[in-house]
């Protein structure tokens, strides 16, 4: 078990604790959710709900499944910038749970057939029925991330894949608003034009 970390005497564990842990994997809340997408998922929407609180994770009312066969891609942009640091994922104590993950950063709209591309790393995942095991993902390469991609090809032998719950731990910054500044430019530079258009005549008019 991890150390608590906490001084003497301010041991007040372990809700304090579940607290942090819980926020450590908030990045579900910075998912931009109108245009998350998951490919191969048998109810329409049901991958979606994989992203949820991490208090929430054992709530198995709410999985996905895929479909046509074993594999699910989700496509997950971001509201900002993101730094991922590592990846839950939980299913199933049986062949449905997925054995690999193989992540990419940046490539909007991914498709199946897309996932031939060289992965930005790939995850061998052990079956986790109780949501536990996390994964380190290497940081350099998703230190920028708009979206990222979630790519499922194989599972422990069974027809379909289901997830219970995916999380997502790591940082999130505002993303930087280039459109604003191009505006503000703009706007300043109207006033100018105007100005310079009511000194002319005046220049005109003095010699």
């Amino acid at each position: 078990a991890m150390a608590h970390g906490h001084g003497p005497g301010r041991c007040r564990c372990c809700g304090e604790e579940a607290a942090e842990r819980g926020a450590a994997w908030g990045l579900y809340l910075r998912i931009d959710r109108q245009r998350l997408q998951c490919l191969n998922e048998r109810r329409e929407g049901s991958g979606a709900t994989v992203f949820r609180p991490w208090e929430e994770r054992g709530d198995r009312s709410q999985f996905v499944e895929s479909d046509e066969d074993e594999e699910l891609l989700f496509n997950i942009p971001f509201t900002g910038s993101v730094k991922l640091k590592a990846v839950l994922v939980m299913g199933e104590d049986d062949g449905s749970h997925p054995a690999e993950l193989r992540l990419f950063r940046n490539i909007p709209h991914m498709s199946f057939d897309d996932t031939a591309k060289e992965p930005e790393q790939t995850l061998g995942l052990s079956r986790d029925p109780l949501g536990e095991l996390e994964y380190p993902t290497k940081i350099s390469r998703f230190s920028n991330v708009h979206h990222l991609s979630m790519h499922f090809p194989k599972n422990f032998g069974a027809e379909t894949t289901k997830i219970l719950y995916i999380g997502l731990k790591g940082e999130w910054a505002e993303p930087h608003r280039h459109e604003v500044t191009i505006c503000t430019y703009e706007a300043s530079a109207n006033p100018a034009d105007h100005t310079l258009a009511q000194i002319t005549p005046q220049t005109h008019f003095i010699s």
